[in-house]
């Protein structure tokens, strides 16, 4: 049986932190060089990453959105100089979407962000503390992927 006050506990520390987490990248963007992103745009950028070409089909699916609103985002990310597109030589219906340089610069930045939120995390942490929350945090990724059927 679970005990509510626990149960209580940590659904507030989850919703919390998730908030917290969107909220703090979304103030670090806002201030850094790459302040004209979103979001969205940079986990699209994310999600494209460095040295590859990926197909828009592929990419919205990874991304869970539909081919229309990456389509609008991607323009977007073009205007902004983040992002190239170009039809597939060998199939012309296929859609392949890669990142310029601007667009690299933007994807490192975020990973370094990514870093630092980890390693910030992790300062106070001995050995012991850190492989129990890596099971702890697994546990939980593979909970939602079971129940929500994600992949």
């Amino acid at each position: 049986m679970i005990n509510i006050n626990i149960h209580q506990s940590i659904n507030e520390i989850l919703v919390r932190l998730f908030a917290d987490i969107l909220d703090i990248e979304e103030k670090c963007l806002g201030q850094g060089e790459f302040s004209d992103l979103s979001i969205t745009e940079m986990h699209i950028i994310d999600n494209i990453g460095i040295d590859k070409e990926r197909t828009m089909s592929n990419t919205a699916k990874d991304l869970r959105i539909t081919s229309g609103t990456l389509t609008t985002a991607i323009d977007n990310l073009i205007r902004k100089g983040y992002v190239e597109r170009r039809r597939s030589n060998n199939d012309r219906r296929v859609v392949m979407i890669k990142l310029t340089e601007k667009g690299v610069l933007a994807y490192k930045s975020h990973e370094e962000f990514h870093k630092d939120l980890v390693f910030s995390a992790l300062t106070n942490l001995d050995k012991n503390e850190e492989e129990v929350l890596i099971k702890v945090l697994t546990n939980i990724d593979v909970f939602f992927k079971n129940k929500y059927n994600f992949s």
